[in-house]
């Protein structure tokens, strides 16, 4: 061989170990960066860990919070509100009944006709409409004048041709979601604007009176029987559907839950008394706090970057407004530490670009290839040709976050039975009745519950471990249909004054 040819030869033998070389260098960092990505799924898995024994201490510290807050203002997180409501719906209303349920962006006014014999509701009409914008952050006067107007037109397209409808004053449930100082069953101050409202002249007023002289203006003869939140609306629907209902919570965009609590164990509220001996509590659950409950250095993170910082916690780490927002972070902190996401993560670094929604799809995904991951990926963060394996790491990541909140959320639930003597743990109020456990409902609305399955199956399990199989199967989780709108009307009809 000649001088050349042999140095041709040491060169390309040279090149093809240089090849080699960076390929073997590109698969050892691939490697590298795949277990960076699976550490911090484990680091994950082991910060969201809900063991039934942590559970039972998130239990014991709802329970706890839950006395603290009946016992005075200001002791507790929870706000354990009063909302005069004494008595919900048994079956025997009749008669027909408005309601206006302000859902936030939108809200629905709605007839109802009820037939006087349980769950005898013999007509609902819906009417859906969108607030504009300009609306929820202009005056006092411009909202409660849209919200009377598209009152009276409804009430006008729907009574057409009835012969009896202005002979007497028609009866509303309004329900209100935002922080109310209730003064009565039919009427509360505004503490302060939520979501995406910001009126200031209308915090401190009495929103039912808002709405009065609104509908007064234009000529509508309706009065503002039942002010109600969300979540009481719930109850009542609840426990016009059936009476062993006693709780009733909402797990969406927010959360929040209610129950039926004895007036003699509302401390604060010395030489209280109602007819029935009971009233609803509002317990604003969203401030809840304890050190029991999970949180990473996601949560940590999201909580410092909020506009309410140090506030809603468990909301934070269990409502639909959220979860997608962890996940995000986790994807990102993934993609810094490794390259399973390749060149084109940076759409990552958008805050509450995925949203709770999406998170769920790619959950529940169940194609062979993981189709629907793909395209979210694709679609939405713009992550194109992300790996199969790597897919699969997203799903378990969703799987993570989505599981920590179900098993809070059921903690959550389960506490509030233990405070009212229902989750079968022995005392004087101890869930039985001759020896036997009680049974006991707990109404449930919201997207994250009704629509999105795995969280819903995670939640019910939950609930089954922590009660334990002597006292979980007389516990019942029940959906209701539109509740904080039927139930407005259902409190309307059971506080009318023509009852």
């Amino acid at each position: 061989m000649g001088k050349v040819a042999l140095g041709v030869a040491v060169g390309c033998a040279v090149v093809a170990c240089g090849i080699a070389a960076v390929a073997v260098g590109r698969r050892a960092r691939s490697r590298r960066g795949w277990g960076r990505a699976v550490a911090l799924l484990k680091e994950l898995e082991e910060g969201c860990a809900t063991p039934v024994s942590r559970l039972r201490q998130v239990v014991d510290a709802m329970a706890v919070e839950m006395h603290a807050g009946l016992a005075s203002d200001g002791g507790s997180k929870l706000k354990m509100l009063l909302t005069f409501v004494d008595s919900l719906p048994i079956g025997n209303e009749k008669g027909t009944y408005y309601a206006l349920d302000l859902e936030g962006a939108s809200f629905r006014v709605s007839k109802v006709e009820l037939g006087g014999s349980r769950s005898m509701i013999l007509k609902h009409q819906v009417e859906l409409q969108v607030i504009p914008q300009d609306l929820m952050t202009g005056s006092t006067e411009g909202l409660f004048d849209y919200l009377a107007t598209t009152l009276e037109h409804f009430v006008g397209r729907e009574d057409k041709g009835c012969d009896d409808s202005d002979d007497k004053i028609k009866e509303l449930g309004f329900t209100f979601p935002f922080p109310v100082k209730q003064l009565s069953v039919s009427s509360g101050t505004l503490v302060k604007w939520t979501k995406t409202f910001a009126i200031e002249d209308t915090i401190g007023k009495d929103v039912a009176q808002c709405l009065h002289e609104a509908l007064t203006k234009r000529g509508v003869e309706m009065r503002v029987a039942a002010l109600v939140n969300d979540t009481v609306g719930t109850l009542a629907l609840g426990h016009y559907e059936d009476e062993d209902t006693v709780a009733a919570v909402i797990i969406g965009t927010g959360t929040n839950a209610c129950y039926v609590e004895r007036v003699d164990a509302i401390i604060k509220c010395q030489g209280l008394l109602t007819n029935s001996g009971y009233m609803v509590i509002n317990m604003e659950w969203g401030n809840f706090w304890s050190s029991h409950l999970p949180r990473t250095p996601y949560d940590f993170d999201l909580d410092d970057d909020s506009p309410n910082q140090n506030d809603q916690g468990f909301e934070k780490l269990i409502s639909g407004m959220y979860l997608g927002e962890i996940v995000r972070r986790v994807l990102l902190r993934m993609s810094q530490q490794s390259d399973i996401f390749g060149d084109s993560a940076h759409h990552l670094s958008t805050p509450f670009i995925l949203s709770t929604p999406l998170m769920a799809s790619m959950h529940e995904d169940d194609s062979p290839d993981l189709a629907l991951v793909e395209s979210v990926l694709t679609s939405v963060l713009k992550m194109p040709k992300v790996s199969f394996k790597a897919r699969r790491l997203v799903v378990r990541v969703c799987d993570v976050v989505t599981q920590r909140a179900a098993r809070l959320a059921a903690a959550g639930i389960v506490g509030i039975l233990k405070k009212i003597g229902r989750d079968g743990s022995g005392g004087v109020a101890s869930g039985r009745t001759r020896g036997k456990p009680r049974r006991t409902v707990v109404a449930i609305e919201g997207a994250l519950y009704v629509s999105y399955p795995a969280f819903r199956e995670y939640l019910n399990e939950a609930v089954a471990e922590i009660l334990g199989e002597e006292v979980a199967p007389n516990v019942v989780l029940r959906v209701t249909g539109d509740g904080p709108g039927m139930g407005a009307a259902l409190l309307a009809a059971s506080h009318s004054l023509q009852r």
